[in-house]
């Protein structure tokens, strides 16, 4: 089992191309659809059975928050069926399990960053599917660990940062929620806490005391608003002209799906037992940008 390989589900998702591109020597294979898909639950054993992993990272879910509204069912098939599936398997051949999910767990209506302990309230289908997996997760006996994060961004894919970009590119106005407050967590971040998590599990073997859930979060906080002006700071050393950015109320944007208004995650769990911290928002931000103009 040592040479066996780590099996990383999401795809071409923001995360599982950031682990494979992070990995260095470690041995990973990523999957996705057509071959593992969540809406053909029969085929998933079989495939882990025919990997044979040494560890599961599962990064896949639905994560379209409003076509969640219009699609419970296959938004539970992702991100509550599936990794249930996947962590019964992951018990009964006796593999490690790292499971991403949600700050949506959460309504935000806490005032104060959340705690692993705090009581989880979802605001909507998408938030109460990956809370259900999160449950099936644990509920199974697997050797897991769960990550709640929150506002994942990247240089390549779908996300809040690119979008920015793109509109900057044909518009000089936009309007932009500043009422909403979490930690923006760059992809490659997130990467290289599940790779070390990964290293300690597979190194030093599993130990019961650090199942469980953590919060893995870019450090600091800020708004959509906040996060989007750093976006055009950055972008503005590229030559990129900086548009004028409006802040407006969530009230302002109506979507199908209600947003947690505070979901700021407290990480101080994966800090004390892992001893591991992300960087700060601001930072992995220029990062990224500077990585979208080469």
């Amino acid at each position: 089992m040592a040479t066996a390989p780590i099996l990383v589900t999401g795809g071409t998702g923001q995360v599982a191309m950031a682990l494979e591109r992070l990995a260095g020597s470690r041995t990973l294979r990523r999957v996705g659809r057509p071959a593992f898909d969540f809406d053909q639950p029969d085929g998933l054993h079989p495939l882990l059975d025919a990997v044979a992993p040494s560890l599961v990272i599962n990064a896949a879910a639905y994560t379209a928050v409003d076509k969640a509204e219009s699609e419970p069912d296959a938004a539970t098939r992702a991100n509550a069926t599936g990794p249930g599936l996947i962590a019964q398997w992951c018990a009964r051949a006796g593999v490690k399990l790292i499971h991403i999910s949600t700050d949506y767990v959460f309504d935000g209506t806490k005032g104060a960053p959340y705690v692993e302990e705090d009581a989880t309230s979802p605001t909507g289908v998408y938030g109460s599917t990956k809370l259900a997996g999160e449950q099936a997760v644990l509920a199974s006996g697997a050797q897991a660990i769960i990550l709640r994060t929150s506002w994942v961004y990247s240089a390549t894919g779908k996300n809040f940062v690119l979008t920015m970009l793109n509109a900057a590119r044909k518009t000089n106005s936009l309007r932009v929620v500043a009422d909403q407050r979490g930690c923006p967590t760059a992809a490659d971040d997130l990467a290289m806490t599940i790779l070390d998590i990964s290293d300690r599990l597979m190194s030093n073997g599993w130990d019961a005391a650090l199942g469980g859930v953590y919060h893995a979060a870019g450090r600091g906080e800020t708004t959509w608003h906040g996060l989007a002006s750093a976006v055009f700071d950055r972008a503005a050393q590229h030559g990129l002209a900086r548009p004028d950015v409006a802040p407006i109320a969530t009230a302002d944007w109506p979507t199908p799906a209600r947003r947690p208004a505070d979901s700021r995650l407290d990480c101080g769990k994966l800090e004390r037992l892992f001893g591991l911290r992300l960087p700060p928002w601001q930072e992995s931000v220029a990062r990224t940008v500077d990585a979208t103009f080469g």
